[in-house]
């Protein structure tokens, strides 16, 4: 005896500053039928879900592994620095590397920009999270690195952001166990990658049986009232050929003919 047979889902988990919403409602509209599970997860515990099998795909920071997993990117992020908005360098439109050396430049556990060299100086202590780093900014202890993403997602009234250059980026990409390139998820590929439901590059829905069977019959009909067509047109045009010499008609077979004299 067999179970109750299990509904089909796609888990897709992502990573804090991503905004999923407008595949999320694409999926929505194109699989009616198919709930989407989101789950939000820091980098790290990201990568390790979908390793795991505990998510069908996600959106995570890049590099992934590719030794497991298959990996799209989708957009690299501007980097910023979170300050207050008292500090000096709020006066210019975008800060150096170079203009933080005397500042304390945090550098969070989950940092996600892959430094070679931090600038400026470091912290007595690393902070345990972007959001715990993001308080010791607003006190007044130092200064934060992070993806446009994050000051946003972060954002507080007493602080500000500027655009940092030559610092490292971070990028953004859907990936997925190699493994487990499922119909589910090449439908999310699609979508996110713009494609539309007719789209040759997407998968397109089977026809059922009953389709594929009236689709055949209609052709038939079609090539069997076609060749109907063809003999009627032969056999009118041999019966005109053959009354062309009397210059009568089927439907009047005397026209053409002399009248007799009384």
């Amino acid at each position: 005896m067999t179970g109750p047979e299990v509904s089909p889902s796609f888990r897709l988990v992502y990573v804090p500053g991503v905004m999923p919403d407008k595949w999320v409602r694409v999926w929505n509209e194109r699989q009616p039928d198919v709930p989407l599970t989101l789950t939000q997860a820091p980098a790290q515990p990201a990568h390790g879900m979908l390793l795991d099998g505990e998510a069908d795909a996600g959106l995570v920071r890049l590099p992934a592994d590719r030794t497991v997993l298959s990996a799209i990117p989708l957009y690299t992020e501007q980097t910023v620095v979170v300050i207050p908005k008292d500090h000096l360098v709020t006066a210019a439109d975008s800060v150096t590397v170079e203009d933080l050396a005397d500042d304390i430049v945090l550098h969070p556990l989950d940092d996600v920009l892959g430094w070679e060299t931090l600038p400026g100086r470091p912290a007595l202590e690393r902070p345990a999270t972007t959001a715990d780093a993001i308080e010791l900014v607003a006190a007044g202890i130092g200064v934060l690195v992070v993806p446009l993403s994050l000051a946003r997602l972060h954002h507080r009234k007493d602080l500000t952001h500027r655009p940092l250059e030559d610092a490292p980026a971070s990028s953004v990409g859907l990936a997925w166990p190699e493994a487990a390139t499922t119909d589910l998820v090449e439908d999310f590929i699609g979508i996110v990658r713009g494609r539309t439901v007719n789209s040759t590059r997407g998968r397109r829905p089977q026809p059922t049986q009953e389709k594929q069977a009236k689709q055949k019959k209609d052709r038939s009909a079609q090539g069997d009232g076609g060749r109907r067509r063809q003999q009627s047109a032969g056999a009118a045009g041999r019966a005109r050929r053959g009354s062309g010499g009397g210059g009568g008609t089927a439907k009047n077979p005397r026209r053409g003919k002399p009248r007799r004299r009384s």
